[in-house]
C-alpha cells in the first residue's frame, strides 16, 4: 500500500505525467494520418533515412523510418487528429544553416533553426517560441545530429466561441534542457499558423522555409 501511495505522489508531482494514451501520428512508412497544407505539387515530404553531408547538406534515401521535408520552398504538414493539452516528444535532425518550425495546435510555434555555436539567441533561434519568448540557454546540436524536444503544452480555455484563458507552454526541453518554464501565449496564433485560436487542433510541421527531417513523434494527450 505504501509503495502504491509513493508512486502516486511521484506521478503528481512530475510535469510530464500524463494520463492518456499516447498517440504516434507518424507510422514510419508513409504520410497517413497526415494533410498536406497547400498545393500538393509543391510537396517534398517524403519517407526515408536523412543525413548530411560533408558539407552540412541534407542527404536522403527513400525508405522507411523518418518523416523529411526534402528541400526548400514546399508545403506544411499536419496530422488529421487535434490536440488540446499535450505532452509532445519529437526528435529532429537540422542541415546547416536549415529553418523549419513545430506548431502546437498548428497554431503555435516552436522554432527549428541550426543554432549551433551562437553565443546570443534571438526569437528566430532553435527553441525560440516564435514571438513569445526566447530560450533560456542554447541547447542546439551541431547541424545532422539528432535532437529531442518535449513540450508540455496547455491549450487555451473557452467558454463557448470567448477565449477565457491563454495557451502555455508550461515546460519545454531541448536536449533534456529546461530552456522555457510557463511561457504564456499573450498574443495569439504566432506567425505562419493555420489560423484563429481554437480549443484544439493538430500537430504542423512547417516545410515552406528548408529541409529538416523528424522522428520518433509522440502525442500524449491529456485526460
Amino acid at each position: 500500500m505504501r509503495r502504491i501511495l509513493c508512486i502516486a505522489l511521484t506521478l503528481a508531482l512530475t510535469p510530464f505525467a500524463y494520463a492518456g494514451d499516447a498517440v504516434m501520428p507518424f507510422n514510419g512508412k508513409d504520410l497517413a494520418g497526415w494533410k498536406l497544407r497547400g498545393d500538393a505539387k509543391k510537396n517534398k515530404w517524403q519517407v526515408g533515412v536523412a543525413g548530411v553531408n560533408d558539407k552540412g547538406a541534407l542527404t536522403f534515401k527513400e525508405g522507411s523510418g523518418e518523416l523529411v521535408n526534402t528541400g526548400n520552398g514546399g508545403i506544411d504538414i499536419y496530422t488529421e487528429r487535434s490536440f488540446a493539452d499535450c505532452l509532445v516528444e519529437i526528435e529532429v535532425m537540422v542541415p546547416k544553416g536549415s529553418n523549419s518550425g513545430i506548431y502546437l495546435m498548428g497554431r503555435y510555434e516552436i522554432q527549428i533553426l541550426d543554432s549551433f555555436g551562437r553565443k546570443q539567441l534571438g526569437m528566430g533561434d532553435m527553441g525560440a517560441i516564435y514571438s513569445v519568448a526566447i530560450p533560456k540557454l542554447n541547447a542546439c546540436l551541431k547541424p545532422g545530429d539528432w535532437q529531442k524536444y518535449v513540450i508540455d503544452f496547455q491549450a487555451p480555455r473557452f467558454d463557448g466561441t470567448k477565449k477565457t484563458a491563454n495557451a502555455i507552454f508550461k515546460k519545454v526541453l531541448l536536449n533534456d534542457k529546461v530552456i522555457h518554464e510557463n511561457a504564456e501565449v499573450l498574443k495569439g496564433a504566432t506567425g505562419g499558423s493555420l489560423g484563429g485560436e481554437v480549443p484544439a487542433g493538430p500537430l504542423m510541421l512547417q516545410g515552406d522555409h528548408g529541409p529538416v527531417a523528424f522522428r520518433n513523434i509522440k502525442i500524449t494527450p491529456k485526460k
